[in-house]
């Protein structure tokens, strides 16, 4: 392939819901333009999108995959991205290093959820969409009522280039309105035929065509001056409007394909060629410190890798965008992010899991290199001139957590370091050692995202590993005052172990004021406080921690020691273990020996005077609660929120958006564990979902005498 400069240059993102036909769609994309002589099928597991051992076991899109093509004089990089939900991350990242979108439409159902996902990101991000509607030769495929959907969701801006003579069984057909053609095929596809439109179609094309011209001219005040004088516009004209409208986003042209037949395909990628923005026509990004970066192959050079695949007897395979200036085979670069050097021994376009070399890459243009020495996802390579870094990929919070455990623990090690480098290819897994729930907890989008890493994990790396329930970050508090002291007392030939400690617990809240007095059991007790300390517990809340003793009964050198076995069992509570928040503690009195009084003794006498007063302070477990947001179709409402009412949780409110319902709730994290999977089967995989954390809050009493008792028991088995 030759070398492009940045004007000939067009990235494109293919998107759209799971069972879209997008690798079929990539396939065809790849024949036309004569990249591969036979296409391949997702069923016979030969397609170059879907090339990855995982995704021909599952038959679905695990990882986004980028292709180059060539048309009419111009490059096309195409990333094809996962349709599920649980691999978004391909989505999202595609998006922000492409400058349009494909979103692929099934016409069997029209704009699903997973479609209203993908447009949303394209809105976030402000990039230009067209429409593809396939699979118009199924049945079941009502076209008008899939653009009335799409009209009531995304209004005027849908404007048809495009339709269909017939769906189902007899689809041959479509006509172009921009093009003013008919276009046909044979019953398997093969050779285009282009004719006039004939007289039946004539009426309902010349309306089209109308709507189309009206929508371009309003895109561009010269050509509206134009279409008020002559009330029409040239070809050149509309494509002039259309590319407009895109850039701005005022129009979603819509256009027909039949994937599978490559029926169509031809025609978009004329239109993808000859209309669509250049990179050089985009909106600029911005680099770490705020900086417009163009797309300049003059300038400095600037390379940010935005995915890393480890690909079979190959290795990590780095993917990269040129942000500015242009990169040659054997330049030496210096990576800002790592301060490292790196030289690109050779550098490749793809076709997904097949790489070609190329000499150079212009500012704009997508390439890869392999087995970098030490560059990582998100990181930027520049040389010595320039010194950008780039940080602008933003992924969704992880839905769905399980505890994972390597079955040979053995092999704990080498599942730590396998999870690591599977992170750099998805950025949404999400690895933690938990120190709080004593487990390895890894985070994602779905329970389809995890069985994924699952598989990878036993058939690539052959390590063997189970999920869990992970445990839930409960927290203890108190709700009223309580006393305790306990002498620690241990003799054993030499020296002793001596130290006693009183103290009194109570619920703290900001702004409270310093103890005075305290009454227990009639008895009096008046507060001398001779030290405070505020404690910013790092899994949120405080502890307060008074030193109120009097008559040196302690001396002022075990404090800290004191503090230190507060602070344990604060860090594992005495209900269920887990951490303490917002409680002061108040140390008034103690006894010490001239001899036997240590650290170790008054740490021990804090914990258990501690443990002995929390209980018996009204305590009480809270449990997180998440804001939960359901995009669901409003033939399911009733079904998702029944569920929802059995997880404990507490709608909020509800309103539409965009076709879809969307629902708002709070629901305890216990209550999301399985949901993604509840929700996938409550609605056939046509709702979505999102969580944030929101607050802490009390646990029933019925669920904290449970929560106690499995936690009693647990100890008892750890006895």
């Amino acid at each position: 392939m030759k070398v492009y400069q940045t004007n000939e240059i067009k990235n494109i993102a293919l998107i759209g819901s799971a069972g879209s036909g997008k690798t079929t769609l990539a396939e065809a994309m790849l024949y036309e333009s004569g990249v591969i002589k036979r296409r391949g099928t997702v069923e016979a597991r030969n397609t170059v999108c879907d090339y990855f051992p995982v995704e021909q076991e599952y038959g679905y899109s695990v990882f986004s995959s980028v292709f180059s093509v060539e048309w009419n004089g111009k490059k096309l990089n195409i990333i094809d991205c996962p349709g599920s939900d649980d691999f978004v991350n391909g989505a999202i990242t595609a998006l922000n290093v492409t400058d349009e979108a494909l979103i692929l439409i099934n016409g069997q159902y029209g704009p699903e959820v997973g479609t209203q996902n993908n447009f949303r990101y394209t809105e976030k991000l402000q990039k230009p969409v067209i429409f593809l509607i396939n699979q118009l030769d199924k049945d079941n495929c009502d076209f008008d009522n899939v653009i009335e959907k799409m009209q009531e969701i995304y209004g005027p801006k849908c404007i048809q280039i495009q339709y269909p003579v017939e769906t189902g069984a007899g689809f041959n057909s479509i006509i172009d309105v921009l093009m003013m053609k008919k276009y046909s095929w044979k019953e398997d596809g093969g050779e285009t035929t282009i004719e006039d439109i004939p007289a039946d179609q004539m009426e309902k094309a010349k309306e089209l065509h109308a709507a189309l011209v009206e929508a371009a001219a309003s895109c561009d005040e010269s050509l509206m001056e134009k279409f008020f004088d002559a009330e029409n516009l040239t070809e050149d004209d509309l494509r002039q409007g259309i590319r407009q409208g895109l850039i701005t986003r005022s129009i979603f042209p819509v256009f027909c394909v039949c994937a599978g037949k490559s029926m169509g395909v031809q025609r978009l990628m004329e239109f993808l060629g000859n209309v669509v923005p250049f990179v050089s026509d985009m909106p600029k990004v911005h680099n770490t410190r705020g900086e417009e970066v163009t797309p300049d192959a003059e300038a400095p050079t600037s390379l940010y890798f935005f995915k890393t695949a480890v690909e079979p007897h190959i290795g990590e395979v780095s993917y990269f965008k040129v942000m500015s200036g242009s990169v040659k085979e054997g330049d030496d670069l210096i990576n800002r992010d790592r301060s490292s050097k790196e030289r690109l021994s050779s550098i490749f376009i793809c076709a997904g899991g097949n790489r070609e070399k190329i000499e150079e890459l212009k500012a704009g243009d997508i390439g890869c290199a392999v087995k970098l020495k030490d560059v990582k996802t998100g990181n930027t390579l520049c040389d010595k001139d320039c010194e950008y870094r780039f940080d602008f990929i933003k992924y969704p919070n992880p839905k769905f957590s399980r505890s994972v455990k390597a079955v040979d623990e053995a092999e704990t090690e080498k599942m730590m370091t396998a999870l690591i480098k599977m992170r750099q290819e998805d950025p949404t897994w999400i690895v933690e050692q938990s120190k709080e729930l004593r487990q390895t907890i890894i985070r994602g989008q779905g329970e389809f995202h995890l069985r994924t890493l699952k598989w990878r994990m036993e058939n690539n790396e052959k390590i063997m590993i189970e999920y869990g329930e992970p445990r839930i970050p409960y927290r203890e508090t108190i709700t009223k005052a309580a006393r305790a002291d306990y002498r620690h007392k241990k003799q054993s030939g030499g020296a002793g172990q001596f130290g006693e400690v009183h103290l009194i617990v109570e619920p703290y809240a900001e702004g409270m004021p310093d103890p005075t007095v305290y009454k227990f059991g009639g008895q009096e007790f008046k507060m001398n406080i001779k030290g405070k300390e505020v404690i910013d517990l790092e899994w949120g809340g405080k502890l307060v921690f008074i030193n109120s003793v009097v008559g040196g009964a302690i001396d002022q050198r075990f404090m800290p020691a004191i503090l230190k076995g507060i602070m344990e069992r604060m860090e594992r509570g005495p209900l269920t273990g887990s951490y303490a928040r917002d409680v002061r503690v108040v140390v008034y009195d103690g006894k010490m020996h001239p001899v036997d009084s240590n650290e170790l003794s008054f740490m021990l006498a804090a914990r258990n005077a501690f443990s002995q007063a929390f209980k018996e302070a009204g305590p009480k477990i809270l449990e997180p609660i998440y804001d939960l947001e359901v995009y669901v179709p409003g033939d399911f409402m009733g079904d998702v929120m029944g569920d929802l009412n059995g997880r404990r949780a507490l709608i909020m409110g509800m309103d539409s958006e965009a076709g879809y319902q969307k629902l708002k709730a709070k629901i305890p994290l216990k209550e999301l564990s399985n949901y993604s999977n509840t929700l996938r089967s409550l609605t056939g995989g046509r709702a979505s979902f999102t969580t944030k954390f929101a607050s802490y809050e009390l646990v029933p009493n019925n669920i904290q005498g449970e929560l106690i008792a499995a936690h009693e028991s647990e100890e008892t088995e750890e006895e």
